[in-house]
């Protein structure tokens, strides 16, 4: 891996546009720009003058197809596991305590880690193409963090999570935008202005009962979480994962254990 990509702010008249850039990966996170996100998240949240800030991927084809696989090599025991997903959890809360409203605009696959960042948001718009899930039981054989989780099943249901987690399966944008998890699925000609009237209204609307609303709702979908460290270690101290990992790099299929 030789790209590590870079995640880019823009600032004008009060609305941050964030932008995953690593279209050759379709925008798959390394860690450079999961810092790079966390350290965008503390300037915005630092900034009064901002009022809406967008985050989308460049290229057209992803918003964010999950984190680099390649990355997960030199995990060594379920321990590396665990701080990953504290790190990662780390970073979607910062962008969940973001004072002002968000929007992720997706455009293509949402995955993994992407779709973990587009749940943070406030409101998500997508084109008709765009896919939804977490097919690790299929690629990888690890698991998110119980917060993660949490959010998943209040923006798309009990069921629907399962059939992410479990079945491997991708959500379609109509059976997203049935669910509620999304505002509005727009064609690549009318997303933009439809991004131009959601940031409008949102803009023009009391900033402290957005804050305090959505800090509400995030503090009920992960109120009171059980314990989970111990089904992570599990996860990424299982031959499964690491099987998951060498397949990926070998780019062959891989073959489960259950050990």
């Amino acid at each position: 891996m030789t790209d590590t990509g870079q995640v880019r702010l823009q600032i004008e008249a009060g609305v941050a546009s964030v932008l995953f850039d690593r279209t050759q990966a379709r925008n798959a996170m390394t860690w450079a720009m999961y810092e790079q996100l966390a350290a965008i998240n503390r300037q915005l949240a630092a900034d009064r003058s901002v009022r809406v800030a967008v985050f989308r991927g460049a290229g057209g084809q992803a918003f964010v197809a999950g984190t680099d696989i390649e990355q997960f090599a030199n995990f060594l025991s379920g321990d590396d596991g665990v701080a990953y997903e504290r790190q990662i959890e780390a970073g979607i809360e910062l962008l969940c305590q973001l004072p002002m409203p968000t929007v992720a605009v997706v455009e293509g696959w949402c995955v993994g880690g992407g779709l973990a960042i587009a749940t943070a948001c406030d409101f998500r718009l997508a084109t008709p193409g765009a896919k939804f899930g977490v097919p690790i039981a299929k690629t990888l054989g690890n698991c998110l963090a119980i917060t993660n989780v949490a959010r998943l099943r209040a923006a798309f249901g009990h069921q629907r999570v399962k059939r992410m987690l479990m079945l491997a399966e991708f959500i379609a944008a109509d059976e997203a935008l049935a669910c509620g998890f999304l505002q509005a699925v727009e064609t690549p000609e009318s997303i933009e202005s439809a991004l131009a009237t959601l940031v409008d209204r949102l803009s023009a609307l009391a900033p402290v009962t957005q804050r305090v609303s959505k800090a509400a709702l995030d503090r009920l979908a992960t109120h009171e979480l059980a314990p989970s460290e111990d089904l992570i270690r599990a996860a990424y101290d299982s031959a499964d994962f690491r099987e998951g990992v060498a397949a990926f790099v070998a780019k062959r299929p891989p073959q489960w254990s259950g050990q």
